[in-house]
């Protein structure tokens, strides 16, 4: 057992694809924490589907390695601004933080909204400067970039006063210096054993805060944090507080209460992509404890003698700004795909990804069978609905709204975000007039290397739904967008989102090219032929701005008479497939979005179309 002297605690911070997870996967072959066989794995820490597919890091992980007689705990943290909320919640276990910086982009938002949390917290800042190999990198100007950043956000002297060392974790090399020759990556880890300081121990009897939790089938719930005082071992009885729901504006929170006292029955450390068993941990270390009923992010595990207990206040993480409506689906197909399609089911898989979500709020809908589900942005609920629809679940969502509220003056603010895009200079003209029109402002505009542009604008976040995919279109794929949240601004007013209206399906049935290739010409296809659909459902854009009932399902007639056009081709432009994101951000205010493990559908809201022209017909008169 490592004493508080010989353990580093430290989490990894940095912006989207600035080589965080591939540094942790060299680190780790470095110190000989992988497996044979495990090496050859790339971006070992991104373990799930979906953090593979996307190629970013979603939720918080730890590991652990050995370094001579010295065990460095790391925290991979994603470098998404819509999962601020993992990162938030995990800076409390740590007591330096290595800020990764690519050499040629230099510091970006999302680089700045972590490493402001971390230094409100005091923790120690090690700057690792990333991807010195990349054409037109400047390391140099990126430590002096980086100072610049920490001066502006309030950082003390100590903080400022940060150790630098310069790498390429793809080509695994490092040196104190980018003129020196090329080192092992094993310096970085000498750099975090002589820099990092060791951890703090309090007094008292053994206390965990509970930073992030896991669920096993056949350990039930897995909490997982630092220990700030005293030893855990197994079969301890320990006591589980937690705090009281946070109450409504102006009344004064509870103290915490118990929620159960249980006996430790697994107590667990990491090393490299492995958990191990052990017998006992003490203060400084990260550990895994498994024996609870119920768990929550923000418990405290303390002693059972209320003497000796220790208490730690209230996770707080920034408020959602997105929310969106989760409701059963109630569609013709409903049931077809899925394996859970009740309300009850729904509810409590809502429920379950609260108690690990910090940055997530649940709420009732309107009815029993609709919730409203509060996010961070689209990219954080849409991964929330991806991850459902591949365990089964079938639901319908609706188009994600900002979150509004009232001022002192009782006047209306909405979330604005700050704005940072990169993108060839014949591009940039395209990007400030769209993000105009949006309601969005021009801050800065600089170089960002030969033939780039970098622009930093503010604009309001409903502004920024779906905006990414335009984005890449308009500069061709080489535009790189980042946004993060910049408070509450004046509420512009009501603004349309969709330039055309749908094709709507007027009955149930099959599709057919006979339909199909007569409809195409009155705007795009979503839909192909031999496809069930069924009334209500949207089977494409509209070329004018009304919506249009058709009739996809019409067979050809088949009779003894020859025409001049009996045996003519029918000629199908491939249909227009949306990814999740993009659906979410298409969709209006009357329309949903059916997702089931195995398909995406759009459709309106009400699918009857007679009760839908009374209702417009009752709005405009």
């Amino acid at each position: 057992m490592a004493a508080p002297q010989q353990i580093r605690n430290l989490a990894i911070i940095a912006h989207v694809d600035h080589g965080k997870t591939t540094l942790v996967d060299a680190l780790l072959t470095s110190a000989g924490a992988l497996d044979r066989g495990e090496g050859q794995i790339e971006r070992a820490m991104d373990s799930g589907d979906l953090e593979k597919e996307r190629g970013i890091t979603i939720t918080s992980k730890p590991t652990s390695v050995t370094y001579g007689d010295v065990r460095i705990n790391l925290v991979d943290t994603p470098g998404h601004a819509d999962f601020g909320g993992e990162v938030e919640r995990v800076l409390n276990m740590v007591d330096a933080v290595l800020v990764v910086v690519d050499a040629f982009e230099g510091p970006m938002p999302q680089t700045r909204f972590v490493t402001e949390k971390a230094v409100a917290l005091g923790l120690k800042i090690l700057l690792v400067v990333n991807k010195i190999d990349r054409p037109g990198a400047e390391p140099h100007k990126t430590v002096d970039a980086t100072f610049d950043l920490l001066a502006g956000i309030g950082a003390s002297e100590e903080q400022l006063d940060f150790p630098v060392i310069f790498c390429s974790a793809r080509e695994r090399y490092a040196m104190s210096d980018p003129a020196d020759e090329k080192g092992p990556m094993s310096r970085i880890l000498d750099f975090i054993v002589q820099y990092a300081p060791p951890p703090v121990v309090h007094e008292g009897g053994a206390a965990l805060w509970v930073s992030t939790l896991d669920y096993d089938p056949f350990l039930g719930f897995v909490a997982i944090g630092r220990i700030r005082s005293g030893r855990i071992s197994v079969g301890d009885r320990l006591a589980q507080l937690r705090h009281p729901p946070r109450p409504a504006h102006g009344e004064t929170a509870g103290p915490p209460v118990v929620a159960e006292v249980f006996r430790v029955r697994r107590l667990l450390g990491f090393q490299g992509l492995r958990r191990f068993e052990r017998e006992y941990a003490e203060a400084g270390d990260l550990i895994a404890i498994a024996g609870m009923e119920t768990l929550q992010v923000g418990d405290t595990l303390t002693t059972e003698e209320p003497t000796t207990r220790h208490v730690f206040p209230r996770l707080d993480v920034d408020p959602p700004t997105m929310t969106m409506r989760f409701r059963v689906n109630d569609g013709p197909f409903a049931g077809r795909e899925g394996k859970w399609v009740t309300s009850r089911k729904l509810a409590e898989r809502l429920e379950r990804e609260v108690r690990s979500n910090v940055a997530l709020r649940v709420s009732p809908g309107e009815t029993a069978e609709e919730f409203e589900v509060a996010g961070r942005g689209e990219l954080h609920l849409g991964v929330l609905i991806e991850t459902m629809r591949r365990e089964g679940y079938e639901l319908c969502v609706s188009r994600p709204k900002v979150i509004l509220r009232r001022n002192e003056n009782d006047e209306l603010e909405e979330p604005y975000e700050n704005l940072i895009i990169q993108c060839d200079q014949d591009y940039s003209g395209s990007i400030i007039e769209k993000l105009s029109q949006r309601g969005g402002e021009l801050r800065a505009m600089d170089s960002a290397g030969p033939g780039r542009t970098r622009l930093e604008m503010r604009t309001p976040t409903r502004s920024l739904i779906g905006y990414r995919s335009e984005m890449l279109t308009d500069t061709r794929g080489t535009g790189i967008m980042a946004a993060t949240f910049a408070g509450y601004g004046p509420y512009l007013g009501p603004r349309k989102t969709r330039p055309r209206g749908v094709l709507i399906v007027m009955e149930p049935g099959e599709t057919f090219a006979y339909s199909l290739g007569r409809l195409q010409d009155r705007g795009v296809l979503f839909i192909g032929d031999h496809v069930q659909v069924y009334a209500g459902q949207i089977l494409g854009e509209h070329s004018r701005e009304n919506d249009l009932v058709v009739n996809p399902c019409i067979a050809k007639k088949f009779t003894n008479i020859r025409s001049a056009g009996a045996d003519e081709k029918i000629f199908l432009t491939p249909p227009l497939e949306r990814s999740l994101e993009q659906a979410l951000a298409y969709i209006e205010d009357d329309e949903l979005l059916e997702v089931t493990p195995k398909s995406l559908r759009l459709r309106k809201r009400d699918l009857d179309h007679n009760r839908r022209k009374r209702e417009a017909k009752a709005a405009a008169g």
